[in-house]
């Protein structure tokens, strides 16, 4: 072969291995994005199924809540065990008793009265009490009553207490089962909707505990976080973002903001333990010191986001309404911040939702503590949501198990509602440069 012929072979076999270098990097590198897809397609898919897992674990366990079992009892107002000084000290606990005497006169002996007088809850005497109190003309009648089961029969009832055990694993004991079954045919029990669960607030009997009290005092410590913390974090961001000097000042004070996002939630109970309650004297366990406490834990958030959404806002939009003659607070207020809004509500409805599910500085103020009453006003002592789960978990008994998911379906709820809201209120308002 010739020199020629040499060069000419030379000169087509370069190109061609640089397209197949090329080629087998393009190769490569779609290998690699594959890869990478399949990966990030991987996560999606176990966070889905981790929170699939999480969800049917809670729905599983507390959708049972919302149902309660009653028993049907044929009282007698007794006019001699309702005398005394009121009906409202009358011996109503007493009648329950004779009632369920009546309908098992065969049970003699005191042990076997006891586990008779188990059979329904021990909140039946303060339902015959209000029945009365609010018609006293049913003293001296018969009338049909359906009062709460107990919480070991309501168990049982709902299939979480096993009948195929031995006697002696088992909270329920034969001749107990034998009652139950006489009640269920003679059609005397059955599955109610649970109102006295979102009716009422906390007891130390299963069967009568309910969320109304915790759900109020969330809704009340929320909306003094809200009035408090939306108005002066916008206010802040305004500021910092438009009027505030670029000096070292601003630069430490924007640094201390971004630290405080991330304290940890209890040491804002520490403070509000120390300042609010200490100091002011603020009423213990009040939705108003809660509001407060988590107020200041807001503030960062609500303020962060509210200037992330001050410069999204072009400049051009400035610049045009200092242009035409406006000053530099009409440029602010009816200018930059309505375009801001979006982002702004968005950020205090997501601060807002962390607050929510906040437990740590709730139970540094002495909202951990047991309440009955449903609160009424802002300074009424109540718990909350978070703290209500927390001490239910806490609890030995079976039936708070189920309350204990209940109520987390019920914040759940709340916080999807809110994401909900802050996802609609981003869409309405939302502008595309």
């Amino acid at each position: 072969m010739n020199r020629a012929a040499v060069q000419e072979t030379i000169s087509i076999t370069k190109p061609t291995r640089a397209i197949e270098t090329v080629n087998m990097g393009l190769r490569k590198r779609y290998r690699a994005e594959r890869r990478f897809r399949l990966l990030g397609l991987s996560a999606v898919i176990a966070s889905l199924l981790f929170l699939s897992i999480m969800f049917i674990n809670i729905v599983g366990n507390g959708h049972t809540a919302f149902l309660q079992t009653f028993v049907k009892l044929n009282v007698y107002f007794d006019p001699e065990m309702l005398q005394g000084d009121t009906l409202a000290r009358a011996d109503y606990p007493g009648l329950v008793k004779k009632t369920l005497r009546t309908m098992f006169p065969d049970v003699q002996g005191r042990r076997d009265k006891r586990k008779l007088y188990k059979i329904v809850s021990s909140g039946a005497s303060f339902q015959l009490r209000d029945m009365v109190l609010r018609n006293p003309d049913l003293i001296g009648k018969e009338m049909s009553v359906w009062v709460a089961a107990d919480d070991d029969i309501d168990m049982l009832i709902k299939g979480h207490i096993r009948r195929d055990v031995p006697e002696d694993e088992r909270r329920i004991d034969d001749q107990q089962l034998a009652w139950v079954d006489q009640l269920s045919a003679d059609a005397r029990i059955e599955k109610k909707f649970n109102w006295t669960f979102l009716q009422s607030g906390d007891s130390r009997e299963p069967e009568m505990a309910g969320i109304a009290g915790a759900a109020l005092g969330s809704f009340f410590t929320l909306v003094v976080t809200l009035l408090l913390s939306f108005p002066i974090g916008v206010a802040a961001a305004v500021y910092l973002e438009e009027l505030a000097p670029k000096n070292r000042w601003t630069d430490l004070i924007e640094v201390n903001i971004n630290n405080l996002a991330a304290v940890p939630s209890i040491v804002f109970g520490l403070l509000g333990l120390a300042i609010f309650l200490n100091f002011f004297g603020l009423p213990r366990s009040a939705p108003i010191v809660g509001g407060l406490v988590l107020t200041l834990m807001t503030f960062p958030i609500i303020i962060i986001a509210s200037r992330a959404a001050l410069q999204s806002v072009p400049p051009s939009i400035r610049e045009a309404a200092l242009g035409i003659g406006a000053s530099k607070m009409q440029m602010i207020v009816h200018h930059v911040l309505p375009l801001a809004l979006p982002g702004i509500l968005t950020g205090t409805i997501i601060g807002m939702a962390r607050a929510l599910g906040e437990t740590a500085p709730l139970l540094m103020i002495g909202m951990v503590a047991f309440i009955v009453d449903v609160p009424q006003g802002f300074s009424d002592p109540s718990t909350a949501l978070p703290v209500q789960i927390y001490l239910w978990a806490d609890s030995p008994e079976r039936a708070f198990v189920e309350k204990t998911s209940a109520a987390i379906m019920v914040l759940l709820a709340f916080l999807i509602a809110m994401n909900a809201a802050a996802v609609m209120l981003r869409k309405k308002y939302e502008r595309r440069w």
